[in-house]
């Protein structure tokens, strides 16, 4: 036999050791597909899907399609229109609701994806007829002029308050930084927030 002929020979015990490592993968890698199939989450659509969402308070039942997002929903179903869509692709913050407490620009939230997490709308800000006292220095400092940026700005500026209640003017530089007023109101806004924590504080 040529050296190439020897070479390239196999024995059977060599083949039998290869084809049982193989074999042994082939085992390996199907258990870890089904095991990642156990943990792929459901599939919903292409249709309305039920759904819950907890918002201001209240268990509110909706069929939607999985694709809507959570500010649509609120505008749409619910009739909750204090939240403002206006870029729609989370550039200018008028859509921010409260998600568990923290400001989200709803517009860029599908529905389905909110879960039990409890959605906060400037509807639900105010106590009955008392209103949260960022809303007062709002109307008092005329921290508003055609409106629309107002209710995220509101929201973003209450998170604000809640979480640090004698803020810097940085902060609130910080927590505003997202959303656009196309009036400038900006320095009546800040004039706000400082007048809210100097009575919150008082």
């Amino acid at each position: 036999m040529s050296e190439l002929g020897h070479a390239s020979s196999v024995s059977r015990r060599s083949f039998l050791g290869g084809a049982g490592v193989a074999a042994g993968g082939v085992v390996l890698l199907g258990e870890a597909r089904l095991a990642g199939a156990a943990d792929e989450p459901e599939i919903v659509g292409p249709g309305s899907v039920a759904i819950t969402l907890t918002v201001n308070g209240r268990a509110r039942e909706v069929r939607v399609e999985p694709q809507v997002t959570l500010a649509e929903v609120l505008r749409g179903p619910l009739d909750l229109t204090g939240t403002k869509i206006g870029c729609d692709r989370g550039a200018c913050s008028a859509c921010t609701v409260w998600l568990d407490g923290a400001p989200v620009a709803s517009c860029m939230l599908l529905a389905i994806d909110v879960g039990t997490r409890a959605v906060t709308t400037i509807e639900g800000l105010a106590q009955g007829d008392t209103l949260h006292p960022v809303q007062v220095a709002f109307i008092e400092h005329d921290a508003m002029q055609c409106g629309y940026c107002t209710p995220g700005m509101v929201m973003s500026c209450a998170a604000l308050l809640q979480r640090t209640p004698q803020p810097t003017p940085e902060d609130i530089h910080t927590a505003i930084s997202g959303h656009l007023c196309r009036c400038g109101s900006y320095p009546h806004i800040l004039e706000a927030m400082q007048a809210a924590s100097a009575a919150r504080k008082a």
